[in-house]
């Protein structure tokens, strides 16, 4: 078992890497070449040829700047961060898996014995050399951690050794997080891996979990909601750029920071109280404190007291991952919605 120590990569796992990438050029290839001595030719027509594409390839990507193109669909996937882990198995890619990492929330029920099945590389993200183990072809990252320049693990250092990486678009920058990127994010990755059919199913059936839940609601009053990610000093919560206050207003509701010109941010206690929350979402996720931590942090404070959502004990619970880009949001909405608009529901 590796002890985390850092060790020289071997110079052989390189060009192991890069041709499984083009395993299934090379098979092509070899395919042409054999019917080509069958048929009783010299086999030159052949051997000239360049390596055939995958059906439905080249395709080329450009994700945060780096523009990559494929020849045929990644074959061995390593995930760092759970979300790329579920859209991935969302997609029926199990069989593309060595490796995931950071699981930082309950998985989706549906997707458990899956995502139980694929090896865990590391409770957080993994070294370096600890991905290189698993073999990738691809690793494809959920925050923009996965690849820190300063643990060793950036684009290039991966590039540099045959390996492609995508990140999830979230963290390209976005000033703005919407819906729609979860969508964008399914489709580019089912092109990416050749089931574009999948993905449009999938993005179909997640717009319909979304579209029964508000028509579910429409019509009720916007309930209040503050989200409370974590804090003592201040309150870190979701501002009106994140994908957070969308689902919130989906759902039924309105975040009462919506008006906080970041995806998220610090907001004081003074703030939460004159805008009198009904409702507090409590984001969920590894190393933040529990949520009966957060929960027992609300009710004790004093100045917290008379804020309905407080005084009438009513906490929302999501998961983080339920917020980030993936397949998880159009889940939340319907969860939510549940949560703000009970009597919908019955």
């Amino acid at each position: 078992m590796y002890d985390g120590t850092p060790r020289p990569v071997s110079p052989p796992s390189v060009p192991r890497r890069r041709a499984l990438r083009t395993a299934a050029a090379l098979l092509a290839l070899s395919t042409a070449l054999v019917a080509g001595c069958s048929a009783g030719g010299d086999g030159k027509g052949a051997a000239k040829s360049a390596p055939a594409p995958a059906k439905g390839f080249p395709v080329t990507i450009d994700n945060c700047g780096v523009r990559t193109t494929y020849d045929a669909p990644p074959a061995r996937v390593v995930t760092i961060h759970q979300h790329p882990a579920e859209l991935m198995l969302s997609l029926g890619l199990r069989d593309r898996m060595v490796g995931t990492a950071f699981p930082d929330s309950a998985v989706l029920p549906q997707l458990r014995k899956d995502f139980g099945a694929v090896p865990e590389l590391a409770k957080k993200e993994p070294s370096f050399e600890k991905v290189l183990d698993a073999e990738p072809d691809f690793v494809y990252g959920g925050y923009g951690s996965a690849f820190a320049e300063d643990e060793g693990r950036s684009r290039k250092a991966f590039a540099d050794a045959g390996i492609d990486t995508y990140l999830n678009r979230e963290y390209c920058g976005k000033k703005q997080v919407s819906m729609k990127d979860t969508y964008d994010e399914i489709r580019t990755i089912g092109s990416l891996f050749g089931v574009a059919e999948r993905a449009d199913r999938l993005v179909a059936d997640l717009r319909g979990r979304v579209d029964r839940a508000t028509a579910a609601v429409k019509g009720a009053p916007a309930v209040p909601v503050f989200v409370y990610d974590s804090g003592d000093k201040a309150a870190f919560t979701a501002g009106g750029k994140s994908l957070g206050t969308e689902i919130i207003r989906l759902a039924g509701g309105r975040n009462v920071f919506d008006d906080l010109d970041e995806v998220f941010g610090d907001v004081s206690w003074e703030q939460v109280v004159a805008r009198k929350p009904e409702v507090i979402a409590i984001y969920d996720y590894a190393g933040a404190g529990s949520v009966e931590q957060k929960k027992r942090f609300l009710l004790s404070q004093p100045a917290l007291a008379d804020v309905p959502a407080v005084r009438n004990k009513r906490f929302v619970v999501l998961p983080l991952t339920a917020t980030l880009v993936g397949v998880r949001p159009p889940h939340a909405v319907e969860d939510l919605a549940r949560a703000l608009h009970p009597e919908k529901f019955r």
